[in-house]
């Protein structure tokens, strides 16, 4: 399966499940496809237009342009991932441990779901204008936040900036879905990068 094909429901995956996709939404989800395997300065609007089976204009009805494109994708997945990171939490007030499975849980089946649109957070954000950039940049701050805060109530004593660099490293670990290849079903895949991520947020912390 190509990044393409895999970029199916891409801007569905943390927001918007269960919602019918309108023309818009199909073909943005082709346009974050083509984005995520050829970069964005590989991809003309006509190479969209052409994909989604539609003329210039048709699309420019909807975009005005890739830029837009960028935009609609990236926003609202960072916007979901931080809505989704605050309810588990929450869900959770004196439990860190279980709230720590849950913003797992929550960020695999992101990940795993959404490998198109990690493939652009990783190498097309900077391609976006300062306003939204910076938009989207506060959102992911707030949202390694939560675990931070989840992370720093699991194991006393943990500096907040330590705290960061574990959650960092365990989105490097879950957020590999756009590398992993097929020969492992998504159910595996899952289970995998679940016990992974645990195993590597529940070690002891104390400094050598």
């Amino acid at each position: 399966m190509t990044v393409e094909q895999q970029a199916r429901g891409a801007s569905g995956g943390a927001t918007g499940a269960g919602r019918r996709r309108s023309r818009k939404d199909e073909i943005l989800e082709i346009a974050v496809g083509l984005f995520a395997a050829r970069g964005y300065h590989g991809v003309s609007m006509d190479d969209i237009g052409a994909a989604a089976g539609v003329t210039g204009p048709a699309l420019y009805h909807h975009f005005a342009g890739k830029e837009a494109m960028l935009v609609a994708a990236l926003t609202p997945v960072s916007e979901g991932l931080l809505d989704g990171g605050r309810q588990r939490r929450a869900a959770h007030p004196d439990d860190p441990r279980a709230a720590l499975e849950s913003l797992i849980d929550f960020h695999v089946d992101f990940a795993l779901a959404n490998p198109a649109v990690i493939a652009l957070h990783l190498h097309e954000l900077d391609r976006l204008p300062e306003e939204p950039r910076r938009r989207i940049r506060r959102l992911q701050r707030l949202y390694v936040e939560e675990w931070v805060t989840v992370l720093t109530a699991l194991h006393p004593g943990l500096p907040d900036g330590e705290g960061r660099v574990l959650a960092h490293a365990a989105f490097g670990l879950m957020n590999s879905t756009p590398f992993l290849g097929g020969e492992v079903d998504h159910r595996r895949r899952a289970e995998l990068l679940r016990a992974a991520t645990l195993a590597a947020l529940l070690a002891p912390t104390e400094p050598a």
